[in-house]
């Protein structure tokens, strides 16, 4: 396992996976004053998935490096459940404690 290049790909992985959730959360709030909003959600999308793709292609050798796409995919992973958890309202967490009866 080549750890430098792990590493490098969970630095890398976090701050473009960052970057690919703010966009998100920016369109997401850009939609209430559009008048095409799905137009706008598409094209968003489209540009945030491009990026992603085109740094985690850069960072990995075209894909060929499995460290540091092991580590990407990671980053991503870790940074979309920070994400959720932290955009989800309290009222929304779910006690594990509580019955349905």
């Amino acid at each position: 396992m080549d750890w430098t290049s792990l590493s490098v790909g969970v630095a890398v992985g976090v701050a473009a996976s960052g970057l690919y959730f703010a966009g998100l959360a920016w369109s997401v709030r850009a939609v209430f004053r559009s008048r095409r909003p799905g137009s706008l959600l598409l094209v968003s999308a489209a540009l945030r998935m491009a990026l992603l793709l085109a740094v985690c292609f850069a960072v990995t050798d075209g894909f060929h490096d499995g460290a540091s796409l092991a580590g990407f995919g990671l980053a991503f992973l870790v940074v979309r459940l920070v994400a959720v958890r932290w955009v989800r309202p309290p009222s929304a967490m779910v006690r594990e404690d509580a019955s349905c009866s």
